[in-house]
């Protein structure tokens, strides 16, 4: 799923772009309205993620210029402005959801989803991983066949590894796409979801990497 960043705070959109990659999303960023539709012209994308405050142009009038030319491109709004007719203001120009900052990561990546199951379809897009089979949507494994049950968190691991195979992602980076900001984690939690993956899919399926963090291995052979 490709994702269209419009937004001017380079680091917010670092942060997203980070944990929006780890939730199986590809993300551009552009921080500027022109940028923005420039990027629609020249490239293809299933939803537009848009901060109102740009340098160049306010985000609405960007909005409803999409919206007036024809594009019915899915597009969810961040912002801080949390009053009510701002809201309205926001879906009545064409935004098809509205998120206020500050916010969860996890209810981002939520709503995106859900915004693009409205929008296409719920998608037959499967990964595939030497025998792993994984439906991001359905949130269903298998591996050579046989059904495996993960925890939300174990899935939302495998995911973060399956979405960046070639990748050495840090426990720091792990944490963050798992938990939100006021969730209390425990130092060794990252951890024990790793030991329950390997206990899983088979002892290989996550290598460590001394000093930098993990990465993805093979699960098991078929018995």
């Amino acid at each position: 799923m490709h994702i269209l960043l419009v937004e001017d705070d380079c680091q917010i959109a670092e942060g997203l772009s980070a944990g929006l990659s780890l939730a199986n999303f590809t993300v551009d960023h552009v921080d500027t309205a022109s940028a923005a539709s420039h990027a629609l012209a020249v490239g293809h994308f299933d939803a537009v993620v848009l901060d109102l405050g740009l340098p160049d142009r306010d985000g609405l009038d960007w909005l409803t210029q999409l919206r007036t030319s024809g594009n019915d491109m899915p597009v969810l709004i961040l912002s801080a402005r949390d009053s009510v007719s701002q809201r309205v203001d926001g879906l009545q120009a064409g935004a098809d959801d509205y998120l206020l900052k500050p916010f969860d990561l996890r209810e981002l990546t939520a709503r995106l989803q859900s915004l693009l199951r409205r929008t296409t379809g719920r998608s037959t897009h499967l990964i595939e991983h030497e025998g792993l089979v994984v439906d991001p949507n359905l949130l269903t494994v298998s591996l050579h066949g046989k059904d495996i049950n993960l925890a939300r968190r174990e899935m939302m691991l495998l995911l973060a590894f399956l979405n960046n195979p070639r990748r050495i992602l840090s426990a720091e980076q792990l944490q963050d796409s798992l938990y939100g900001l006021g969730d209390g984690v425990e130092s060794n939690a990252i951890n024990v979801h790793i030991y329950n993956l390997r206990r899983k899919l088979g002892s290989t399926v996550i290598e460590t990497v001394r000093g930098l963090g993990f990465r993805l291995g093979k699960p098991n052979e078929p018995a």
